[in-house]
């Protein structure tokens, strides 16, 4: 039987692969700015090692997140984009839309029953996940509790990763992109009000379920009204979604290396009151780069290669792993080299206020500045898997991902006990190294890719610039009371730090492009033309709604 030909264009020509990243990045950026004030307004109203709220609420965070990125985002998207993708440009949007059902009924019988489960038995994976709490029965008692409510996250991610993977199939991105940020909102809007640290707790765990709710509502209006008709149906084990399956479970474990890491991170963390708190901040600077940069580039990159491979434009293929690199590296080193350069300026000169002390900022600092030496290799392993993903192979990215946890188990350990409890960054870091040196070197073993003399100068080039701007973030920090003195002078002393540390925030902004082109890195005609539409894209890259 002739299969019907799709009327979908192929993603990979819609908007260009750097140009749909920035649409993306443009509202994760926006998505995080709001993030940070959440957490801002959380931190100020819970502090950190001086009540158990604190570390309580992060835990019933942190639990559904680790089980989010590693399904939502991680496996399941890994495996089913480039599925869906594929049946669009052969099969036909119906087909597609039919294949989507049915993975969409799967995934939300699975979720649901590992909430359940998991919400069952929190009291006994709580001693194991946070053995630490312990000691402190009432901080125990109410890590359970809150983690029991932030539990169904986990299905309305599930709901919402799919019909997001739909839109990012069909080359949409605005909908994707700002669907996080409904969770910013709602938890604003329940936190503010709240004066009791346990009570704003209680809030902020209830606010992330009803968050969860609508953001699986938005990202279904979405992906309908770009045109995906996928309608709830009975629980079918079909041959591909049972194909589907097979390459999602190794996947679980190749999307989320880092996601596993911070899981036994987390773990240790419950040893020292109020490390959890410092961790999340940490996490708040360097995961901004991390979605920016490595999140959107792996989002617009996926759908791209799957299609490049789709129809054997080898050219093409390598030509888009060359510029996700390039460009990758050229946002991640710059943020690295800043994290590096003034972890303490930017920990306390954003989140100490209220509870949460100058203390407590100088220990997430020292956190942040390992976490930074490792936002590259964050950055590109999302960027080095879809070429594995694209190609149907989850199965080497899985035994990497596994020599990085064994490597980070028995490092973060070994150093949590010796060095302190900065090691645990520290091991994160390493491990993720490890992950991206043996996709490198299978990667050019199999002659899948290798980066072209062309990228690799660009990428010696965007070096030094980060070095030009890390030695700039350090002397701005160095000199940080001689430059908040004029500051304070003109507002009277209040709001003097926060004013400073963004001001210094946006010359070092200025500040690397100059450095960027001075050596060579990017020129502005490349810059201008990265972001130009190509000859043949569609009208409406940048559009979510028709």
């Amino acid at each position: 039987m002739t299969k019907p030909k799709s009327d979908a264009k192929p993603p990979a020509k819609q908007g260009g692969l750097i140009r749909s990243s920035a649409i993306f990045s443009g509202l994760t950026l926006v998505s995080r700015f709001l993030g940070l004030a959440r957490d801002l307004v959380i931190t100020a109203k819970l502090g950190a090692s001086q009540t158990i709220a604190a570390d309580a609420y992060y835990t019933a965070l942190t639990f559904p997140n680790l089980f989010r990125r590693m399904f939502a985002e991680g496996a399941f998207a890994a495996a089913f984009v480039p599925d869906y993708a594929k049946r669009l440009v052969s099969d036909g949007k119906e087909a597609a839309d039919r294949f989507a059902a049915d993975a969409l009924a799967t995934m939300a019988a699975a979720t649901v029953a590992i909430t359940i489960a998991c919400q069952l038995a929190m009291p006994w994976i709580m001693t194991v996940y946070s053995y630490g709490f312990l000691e402190d029965p009432a901080k125990f008692k109410l890590a359970v509790i809150l983690t029991q409510i932030t539990m169904p996250y986990l299905p309305c991610m599930v709901i919402a990763a799919l019909f997001a993977g739909t839109l990012q199939a069909r080359g949409r991105f605005i909908v994707y992109g700002f669907y996080p940020t409904v969770l910013n909102v709602v938890m604003l809007a329940v936190v503010l009000p709240q004066k009791d640290p346990t009570q704003a707790a209680y809030a902020a765990s209830w606010g992330v379920v009803v968050a969860g709710v609508s953001q699986a509502a938005l990202c279904w209006w979405g992906a309908r009204r770009s045109g995906a008709r996928i309608h709830p149906r009975h629980l079918k084990l079909t041959p591909e979604i049972k194909a589907l399956v097979r390459r999602m479970v190794p996947g679980v474990i190749a999307s989320s290396a880092t996601q596993i890491n911070l899981f036994i991170s987390a773990m240790l963390a419950s040893q020292v009151a109020g490390m959890r708190v410092w961790l999340n901040v940490a996490e708040r600077f360097y995961q901004l780069p991390l979605s920016l940069v490595g999140v959107a580039i792996g989002v617009a990159l996926l759908p791209r290669l799957s299609t490049a491979l789709q129809v054997e434009d080898k050219g093409d293929a390598q030509a888009a792993m060359d510029q996700a690199v390039v460009f990758g590296l050229a946002l991640s080193l710059p943020a690295a080299a800043a994290l590096m350069g003034m972890p303490f300026y930017l920990t306390d000169g954003f989140f100490a206020r209220a509870a949460f002390t100058s203390k407590d900022a100088l220990d997430s600092a020292k956190l942040l500045f390992h976490y930074g030496w490792g936002v590259p290799a964050f950055v590109l392993i999302k960027i080095l898997q879809p070429a594995f993903f694209a190609r149907g192979d989850t199965k080497n990215p899985m035994i990497y991902s596994l020599i990085s946890v064994g490597v980070n188990i028995a490092l973060g350990v070994a150093l949590f006990f010796t060095l302190g409890f900065q090691g645990i960054a520290f091991a994160t870091a390493a491990a993720s190294w490890i992950t991206v040196i043996q996709m490198l070197v299978y990667l050019r073993a199999k002659s899948i890719w290798t980066p072209s003399a062309r990228a690799t100068g660009k990428v010696i080039r965007v070096t030094l610039a980060s070095i030009g701007l890390g030695a700039a973030a350090a002397l701005a920090s160095h000199f940080r009371d001689l430059l908040e003195r004029p500051v304070a002078a003109l507002t009277g002393g209040g709001g003097a730090k926060e004013i400073t540390v963004i001001l210094v925030c946006i010359a070092g902004a200025a500040l690397y492009p100059a450095l960027l082109f001075a050596f060579g890195g990017v020129t502005p005609a490349e810059a201008k033309a990265a972001f130009r539409r190509r000859k043949g894209d569609v009208a409406a890259p940048s559009a979510d709604l028709p």
